[in-house]
């Protein structure tokens, strides 16, 4: 996969990192193979725009082995992240980068989630440590990825969060969000909040 362009100028409020499928649009059992099969999560669009609109840089580190099994060509892939990158420019949001581990999971690659390497990409591609940044996701993988680079671990309820939830043992302290609307808008506030208290001190 062709990687995005590096940024310019680091974005005022930091970064925030994305898992796709569950979390933007909602997953299928048969893969996202085509820009018609992605249908996005209420909100979700309009999440986005609203971290991008507070200064935030916003990624998405997406695991896609539907490259690998062979139901989707690398093209296809790319038309599908052009009507995402379409859409959010409507709503008035922007990704700044797309990071793609295209593997089947018996490929052995350090790309696939929960392994670090996406997430590592991402953070020599924008000059950045990782540790507390939000990576917001649905599955376990995941979570066990921003984990493993120091990043904060954020779990929405929509695609598998709830099963996430249920099955996995090590959800104390685990920060847990309705969908990712419900994640930018306190995100948001946090971060005014902070900026108020540093303001009057």
């Amino acid at each position: 996969m062709i990687p995005p362009p590096p940024p310019g100028a680091p974005p005022e409020r930091g970064w925030v990192i994305l898992d796709r499928d569950g979390v933007i649009n909602r997953d299928r059992a048969d893969y996202v193979k085509t820009p018609a099969e992605l249908d996005f999560l209420p909100g979700s669009l309009e999440a986005i725009a609203a971290l991008t609109q507070a200064g935030y840089g916003v990624v998405v580190a997406t695991n896609q082995s539907g490259v690998g099994r062979g139901l989707l060509s690398e093209q296809d892939l790319d038309a599908i992240h052009a009507k995402l990158e379409t859409a959010l420019k409507a709503a008035g949001g922007q990704l700044l980068g797309v990071f793609v581990c295209p593997h089947a999971p018996d490929a052995g690659c350090a790309c696939r989630k929960p392994r670090a390497g996406l997430l590592q990409q991402i953070a020599t591609w924008a000059g950045i440590d990782l540790i507390g940044v939000p990576v917001v996701g649905d599955a376990v993988r995941d979570l066990e990825a921003a984990r493993s680079v120091g990043a904060l671990p954020i779990l929405v309820r929509t695609g598998h969060g709830e099963k996430t939830l249920r099955e996995w043992p090590d959800v104390a302290g685990l920060t847990v969000f309705p969908d990712l609307a419900g994640f930018a808008t306190d995100w948001i506030a946090q971060a005014a909040a902070i900026e108020e208290q540093r303001d009057g001190a």
